[in-house]
């Protein structure tokens, strides 16, 4: 499992790392190149809407496997891209297999939670992000090397894609991919179970005249509304603070230090520097701390020190002290998205991929639309005031933490059941 994570966040780091060597090789002005980056992103959120389907159809093993295959080598298709469409193009792709890698080993590290009988997602989140780390040193190395990024990507993406290729046979074989269920079947198990994870949710009226809505369609459309429980909303919401969070801190971090209180760009480059390492550190830590406190209060715990390093760093008029806040921004939001995940994985026992998938949704759309939002508000009003909203959101992060633990609640209640 570890290797699939370390595998998306490697093939992620060398293509950040590559970024501006691809912006030469195909003489993007930085708005056209913004533009383009937008596409990744917008691959995630669009697999995310039938990933659990899949998931559900095939099991999570199968998908962790091809789809971690084809993130690791689709970055070879960035370095021989011969235009921006081109390029646009393979970026969505690799948003459309990170996404399904995402939402595939997020359910598989549910199963090996659930088998292990203790917390592990964090460790797992903690791979990806020295995944990115060394990716992106990787990268350096290779652009002070003088080697252009498409052999950059082949020398990195192929033995990384072999190994994701290989390591498959190590993977939980969970139920749903070796049951065949038939799809009548299928369904009435999803549909009694949805109802049984959402008793106190009421289905809309649908039965106005004035629209003719086949009748086959109508239960579909009443258990896709109670899937939604109050407590699955809740973690999409605050997995969207999250991530948005994290895009605030990776998109104007840097520009904060330098614009604002006058960092050179070496310095300004430790804001973000600091931010991904205290993530990684703190996700290493996180199943430890959860294991021992819970992860309510870890939740709460996290998004008060995301507040606090967050308010430190806009209150500093001091470069150090503002980089000493992002650090601890980072930390705080370290375990916060890894926690949502593995309780959205229990809210559905039998079908892990669904909580996931629409928490996961939700939090990489928040990542899609948090730098663009900070953006807008920074014209309008100064990039200080505007990184007032990722404060905001970590503190909503810590009043809602108790919904951590209703994930947990749940699969002991279907375990029990079961």
């Amino acid at each position: 499992m570890l290797i699939y994570f370390a595998a998306l966040g490697l093939a992620s780091g060398v293509w950040l790392a590559r970024i501006p060597a691809v912006k030469q090789n195909l003489h993007l002005t930085d708005g056209v190149l913004g533009l383009a980056l937008l596409s990744a992103p917008v691959g995630l959120v669009v697999v995310v809407l039938f990933a659990s389907r899949i998931v559900h159809r095939f099991g999570s093993r199968r998908p962790t496997m091809i789809g971690g295959t084809c993130a690791a080598v689709l970055p070879v298709a960035f370095g021989l891209a011969p235009s921006l469409a081109a390029l646009m193009a393979a970026l969505f792709a690799f948003g459309l297999a990170g996404g399904m890698v995402d939402v595939a080993m997020n359910s598989q590290a549910v199963l090996v939670e659930r088998r292990a009988g203790r917390p592990l997602m964090t460790s797992f989140h903690a791979s990806y992000s020295f995944g990115g780390l060394a990716g992106a040193l990787l990268g350096a190395l290779f652009a002070s090397a003088g080697i252009g990024p498409t052999v950059n990507f082949a020398s990195v993406g192929v033995p990384l894609a072999c190994v994701a290729a290989v390591a498959g046979r190590w993977l939980v074989r969970d139920s749903a991919g070796n049951a065949a269920e038939s799809a009548p079947a299928a369904r009435l198990t999803a549909a009694e179970s949805d109802v049984a994870a959402a008793p106190a949710v009421s289905a809309p009226a649908v039965s106005a005249p004035a629209v003719s809505v086949p009748s086959a369609s109508v239960p579909a459309v009443r258990s896709r509304l109670r899937s939604w429980t109050p407590a699955l909303l809740l973690m999409a919401l605050l997995a969207a603070c999250s991530l948005l969070g994290e895009g605030s801190a990776e998109g104007w971090s840097a520009v904060y230090l330098h614009d604002n209180l006058g960092a050179s760009a070496g310095l300004a480059a430790l804001g973000y520097a600091g931010f991904s390492v205290a993530m990684a550190a703190g996700r290493l830590s996180g199943d430890r701390l959860n294991a021992r406190f819970g992860a309510p209060i870890l939740m709460r715990c996290c998004g008060l020190i995301a507040a606090a390093g967050l308010g430190l760093g806009l209150l500093s008029s001091d470069p150090a002290g503002a980089i000493v806040g992002f650090t601890a921004f980072g930390a705080g939001l370290s375990c916060t998205f890894p926690l949502l995940l593995s309780a959205a994985g229990n809210v559905d026992h039998a079908r892990p991929a669904l909580g996931i998938a629409r928490v996961a949704g939700s939090g990489y759309a928040g990542l899609l639309c948090g730098p663009v939002l900070i953006g807008g508000l920074a014209s309008a009003f100064g990039l200080h005031r505007a990184l007032l909203v990722p404060l905001a959101l970590v503190l909503v992060i810590a009043a809602g933490a108790g919904v951590a633990g209703g994930g947990a609640r749940l699969a002991s209640r279907g375990a029990a059941r079961g």
